[in-house]
């Protein structure tokens, strides 16, 4: 899929610049290759996916150690591993501003919830998640009962766009809108700043692109996907 009229050309690349820009102080390494700091999603941009410089991520990290890139199908160097492979789709807002906050009784997931988070991510896989993933933007959840059910929140930042990411409900919790509202919450709060929200959804993951796409989200391209460890 090509890129659609009116998009933004800096998604065909966000990770590097997110973490060349607004993330910055989030991401280690230097030259044509950055990744977020350890703790933070285990995510890699290159300056040029299309020729990553492997050799520089070997020194930002460990054996075993693995990271998601974007928009790189080439044949891997002897040391590393493509564990996963696939596309994902990358999505633009189209829609109009959400009237009103569809969630304000969710709560922002701060120290406390971090934990749950984590366990909640683990469990229903949205996506890369670590420990402090909570720190790169604004994360809401509903809890119920001290439990923490489902979340949402804001990941990538390259100038104005402006991620949602880490959306997942409990299995014992789905079909109650949950995830929805969050992400309507999310979206106004973010075209209120003046940003433009956008969102990654895997190839696989059809009834989540067809929510989005209701919701008021569009196709910008699909883009090559892959899991890489070093050996």
């Amino acid at each position: 899929m090509q890129n659609g009229p009116g998009m933004h050309p800096l998604l065909d690349n966000v990770v590097w610049h997110t973490l060349t820009g607004r993330h910055a102080k989030f991401a280690s390494g230097s030259g044509a290759v950055r990744r977020y700091a350890r703790g933070f999603s285990p995510i890699v941009g290159f300056e040029d996916p299309a020729r990553p410089d492997f050799e520089a991520l070997a020194a930002l990290c460990d054996p075993g150690e693995d990271f998601y890139c974007d928009g790189w199908s080439g044949e891997p160097p002897t040391d590393w591993h493509v564990a996963a492979d696939s596309t994902m789709f990358k999505m633009v807002w189209e829609g109009s501003e959400p009237a009103e906050d569809d969630a304000p009784d969710a709560i922002p997931l701060g120290d406390d919830y971090r934990d749950q988070a984590v366990a909640l991510a683990a469990l229903t896989r949205p996506g890369p998640f670590g420990p402090r993933t909570v720190e790169l933007g604004d994360y809401f959840g509903f809890v119920i009962d001290g439990r923490l059910v489902a979340m949402a929140g804001e990941r990538m930042h390259a100038q104005q766009l402006r991620e949602i990411s880490g959306v997942c409900t409990h299995p014992d919790f789905q079909g109650r809108g949950f995830a929805r509202r969050l992400m309507r919450k999310l979206v106004r709060r973010q075209l209120l700043r003046g940003e433009t929200p956008f969102l990654h959804v895997m190839r696989d993951n059809e009834g989540a692109r067809g929510l989005y796409e209701r919701m008021g989200f569009r196709a910008h391209r699909e883009s090559a996907v892959r899991l890489v460890v070093r050996r």
